[in-house]
């Protein structure tokens, strides 16, 4: 279960992030229209579902979670396994709270600019947290680009 759900979360960042790009460069090149919807919702639902395996990897079935938790004092004075107990993990709620924050705001929203102004500044904002938080390879806490190879 755990490689499963490992898989499949290092897999749909690629979906999270690829969707946040053309979400934000989508609402900032097309200034005619009124923003469209599709992009923003596949954005919103790709984090929320990253978010669901995330915290099934970091509270049920991650082995290196469990670690971490049994001793998190000592395991703050390690960068790597900061970067899963804490940093990660915020950053990453940040992302899918700066995309629902957008939504919410765009919908409430009347003018086009206004709303096209909102869901740039959010989704941009999401989607510069998710590249922040992603582990890449050469960091300290770097994992493989394509998880399962």
């Amino acid at each position: 279960m755990y490689t499963t759900i490992l898989v499949l979360h290092s897999w749909l960042r690629w979906l999270a992030l690829g969707t946040g790009l053309a979400a934000t460069i989508s609402v900032a090149r097309d200034k005619a229209a009124p923003p469209s919807d599709r992009l923003g919702t596949i954005l919103i639902s790709t984090l929320d579902l990253q978010l669901l395996l995330g915290l099934a990897l970091y509270f049920a079935v991650s082995p290196t979670m469990e670690a971490i938790r049994a001793n998190f004092g000592a395991s703050m004075r390690d960068p790597v396994a900061r970067f899963w107990a804490v940093e990660h993990i915020t950053t990453m709620f940040g992302a899918v709270l700066a995309g629902h924050v957008g939504r919410v705001l765009a919908r409430k929203t009347a003018d086009p600019n206004s709303r096209r102004m909102k869901l740039l500044i959010c989704y941009g904002i999401a989607t510069v947290l998710m590249f922040l938080a992603v582990p890449w390879p050469g960091m300290r806490a770097g994992r493989p680009l394509f998880r399962g190879f």
